[in-house]
This record gives structure tokens, C-alpha cells and sequence, in this order.
């Protein structure tokens, strides 16, 4: 049973059409050997695929450029050769459409050049801005909340650093109290006063990250007296000038 007529036109299925040009193709420089074996004849032939490759025969006797100059001869036809300033020239217009194409565009994506869009143009515009926004704003909240974390990591570490200075404050303050060193106590008074007064200097009524120290300002040494500044409130009625000590000296007994 013979094979049926095939119907020449193109071959939709690329895959079949890329078996068959391979086959064909073959078969049509095989038969161009064969015509230059057989008939001495100079034959040359040149065949560009569908993506561009090349592939060429030439008879034995003689090259492909050897052809194509006799080709010129007999018809009479010269081929436009190209210099390098035409190259660069054309390489240049090139270029320079592309620039405009591109300005353009950014023209359009800022809103300065929308007189020559349709409504079909003017919409996918739309959908595109909208979509670059969408993916600018998701970069916006990735850094909002890297930069949350690393202030969050900050204030567990203050807070850190914070409990730890009260625990040594704390514990030097008691061993002061518990072996009667009044120049320990006396020292510590202004960091215990400036720690006491930490959170109302800065506005906060309570907070975790506040210094609470609970020793008061007045403490009780060992032998039962009472430390006080050299400088008392003025404005206690109950203050008289006998309270006053003699210039010079830090403490007070009463």
C-alpha cells in the first residue's frame, strides 16, 4: 500500500516540523552531492533553520565564495558591502530609538505623556503601577518590621543591662548598710537619687525598662543614726539654723 500525498504547507507541531526539516535537509544535501559527484557540476547550497542556524554544501572543486563571485558575474549583480562608519551609523540610530522608546516610557509610568494612549493602553498602565506599588509597599513593611525586631532585641538587652545594675546597686547598698561604711553610703547617695529619679526625668510613670530601686535616700547605718545632705530643705518650718553643720564636712548626725 503506497503512502498518501502529503499536503505542502507549513507543519504546525514543532517538534514534527523540526524532524522533518532535519530529514529534508539531509536529504536535499545528499542530492546536491550527488549532482556535483555525478554530473561534475559546482554546486552550492545554503539553508538557514527557522531559529537562524546555518548550514551549507559546496562541491568539492571549488568554495562557496568562488560561487558567489561567479554568480555576480553572470547575472551582473554586485552585492552592497558595508563599511564600518555605515555600521556604527546604523548601531547608533539603533540605540537612539531605543533611548526614545524607554523615555517614553518612563514618561508614561510618571503621568507626562498620555495624550497618544487608547483606553486598552491606559488601563494595562493602570494595572501595571498598581502592581509596582503592591511589591513597594511589601518591601516597605519587610524593612518597618526588621527595624521592629532590632528595636525590640535593643530594649530586651537594656532591660537586661537594667536588672543587672540594679541587683549589683542593690546588693553593694546592703552590704554598705549591714557593715556601717558611711563613705560607701555616702558615694552611692547621688547614683541612688539620679537612678531613683531616672523614670520621673523621663516622663514615664512606670515602665520595664525604669530603674526601680527601693533603698531610700535616708538610710540607717549600723548604730542607729540617720545620714542627711549638709544642705536641708529651707522650706521645712521645723529646719533652724542650729541644724546647720560647719562648712567642709558632708554629713550630719542627728
Amino acid at each position: 500500500m503506497g503512502r498518501g500525498k502529503i499536503e505542502i504547507k507549513r507543519i504546525e507541531n514543532a517538534t514534527n516540523r523540526q524532524v522533518t526539516f532535519s530529514k529534508r535537509r539531509g536529504g536535499l544535501l545528499k542530492k546536491a552531492n550527488e549532482l556535483a559527484v555525478l554530473c561534475d557540476a559546482r554546486v552550492g547550497v545554503v539553508i538557514f533553520s527557522s531559529t537562524g542556524k546555518m548550514f551549507e554544501y559546496c562541491s568539492p572543486t571549488c568554495s562557496l565564495r568562488e560561487l558567489i563571485e561567479h554568480y555576480q558575474t553572470v547575472t551582473n549583480t554586485h552585492f552592497e558591502e558595508i563599511n564600518h562608519d555605515q555600521q556604527i551609523f546604523v548601531e547608533m540610530t539603533r540605540m537612539r530609538n531605543e533611548m526614545e522608546k524607554l523615555d517614553g516610557g518612563i514618561r508614561r509610568f510618571t503621568g507626562d505623556d498620555l495624550s497618544n494612549l487608547t483606553l486598552a493602553d491606559i488601563n494595562d498602565l493602570e494595572q501595571q503601577l498598581e502592581f509596582s506599588v503592591t511589591k513597594v509597599r511589601a518591601r516597605k513593611h519587610q524593612l518597618l518590621n526588621q527595624q521592629l525586631d532590632n528595636l525590640r532585641r535593643k530594649e530586651h538587652i537594656l532591660e537586661d543591662q537594667n536588672s543587672f545594675l540594679c541587683r549589683m546597686i542593690n546588693e553593694n547598698h546592703q552590704a554598705a548598710v549591714g557593715g556601717g561604711d558611711v563613705k560607701a553610703m555616702v558615694e552611692m547617695a547621688p547614683v541612688l537619687s539620679m537612678l531613683t529619679a531616672a523614670p520621673a526625668y523621663y516622663g514615664e510613670e512606670s515602665s520595664s525598662t525604669a530603674l526601680q530601686l527601693t533603698p531610700p535616700l535616708h538610710a540607717v547605718d549600723a548604730a542607729g543614726f540617720r545620714l542627711q545632705p549638709t544642705q536641708p530643705n529651707l522650706q521645712d518650718p521645723g529646719c533652724s539654723s542650729s541644724s546647720f553643720h560647719a562648712a567642709g564636712h558632708g554629713l550630719q548626725l542627728w
